[in-house]
């Protein structure tokens, strides 16, 4: 086995039993049986060996469900799809325990970092399942339907890293495959709407980048029909590019998109880009 591997798994074992901030580079050496120094030559820190465990952790999730989403007929999609989120858990329950423990009260920041990423991928995993699976049936409801369906994860997840009890997993899957087609095919009142969801999705503490707006309006323009709101879009985009028109006609054309609820992120956002 690889020195790296070695520690690797050995860490793991003690991470799960201590926890990541109780277990100090001595008690890993000690456990794999090698000096400081060798476990310096594979890690620079002890935060370095956690985001690798975290990457080799999240990767070879992402992996397979991206494979799954891929590859898997339509009428098993949802069943394979839950199968192999919680097939994960439960073949590696003692990391996935300690890992959602140190998400709530941890202040490494490039661990923050790399679970908003890997947390993001997934998200773009199950939006492309939610589109491929339900098309325009869940056009108003898709949003709110990865937020359901992350929330499954987390919360069924809880009976592999709580619980020390056998768990069928061949039911589990067939009943969440069942309860997320009822929402998708009958929930009718969406909550997170497709600007919220942008929102939520950028990086915190950010600006969001003046092309990044002219892209929302670009999208917003070929999803509106004909209106003041259309029209007022068309205008401040062409703003942004080449500025010409006096501050009063821009605030007023952003003014135009307040009462417009698919808009109303759009209009914040430009207020900021142009200090209103």
């Amino acid at each position: 086995m690889l020195k790296r591997q070695l520690i690797m798994e050995k860490a793991s074992e003690l991470f799960a039993e201590k926890g990541f901030e109780a277990t100090s580079i001595q008690q890993i050496t000690d456990h794999c049986g090698i000096s400081k120094g060798a476990f310096y030559l594979s890690f620079k820190s002890k935060d370095e060996l956690v985001v690798a465990l975290i990457d080799h952790f999240m990767m070879q999730m992402i992996s397979t469900i991206d494979h799954i989403v891929r590859n898997t007929p339509d009428d098993r999609l949802l069943y394979e799809f839950y199968y192999a989120i919680y097939h994960t858990f439960q073949k590696h329950s003692d990391f996935a325990k300690i890992l959602i423990k140190e998400q709530a009260h941890t202040f490494n920041n490039e661990l923050m970092v790399k679970m908003s990423y890997y947390d993001k991928v997934m998200e773009n995993l199950i939006l492309s399942m939610i589109e491929r699976l339900y098309g325009d049936e869940a056009k108003q409801i898709k949003y709110d339907l990865i937020y359901c369906i992350k929330g499954f994860m987390n919360t069924y997840s809880q009976l592999f890293i709580f619980y020390n009890v056998p768990i069928d997993l061949d039911t589990l899957a067939k009943s969440l495959a069942e309860k997320t087609n009822l929402i998708a095919k009958h929930a009718g009142i969406p909550f997170i709407t497709k600007d919220l969801a942008f929102m939520f999705n950028q990086p915190k503490n950010e600006e969001v980048t003046k092309e990044a707006i002219v892209e929302m309006i670009k999208q917003k323009i070929e999803e509106m029909e004909d209106s003041i709101e259309k029209e007022s879009l068309i205008l401040l985009k062409r703003e942004l590019l080449e500025p010409s028109l006096s501050r009063a006609i821009v605030k007023g054309l952003i003014e135009n998109l307040q009462s417009h609820s698919h808009c109303q992120w759009i209009s914040y956002l430009l207020r900021k880009q142009f200090q209103f």
